[in-house]
């Protein structure tokens, strides 16, 4: 799944978001959700996201949801 959809994410997904210094080399950066950063609920370019690591992209791949 590719993270354009607000609906697709939930806090405690494992995902992988590409941080602004990284957009030009599409160097991906994995975590699990904190927050939910866009309002909207689609964005063509990914939905921005703070990992629990306080690192904040947009979301590029969805692994899966944390079992917490």
């Amino acid at each position: 799944m590719d993270g354009r959809n607000r609906s697709d994410i939930k806090p405690g997904m494992e995902v992988a978001i590409v941080l602004k210094k990284d957009q030009v080399s599409g160097v991906l950066t994995e975590g699990y959700v904190k927050n939910i950063l866009t309002k909207s609920q689609f964005h063509p370019h990914g939905i921005k996201v703070r990992l629990d690591t306080g690192e904040v992209g947009r979301v590029k791949e969805i692994y899966g949801e944390d079992d917490v």
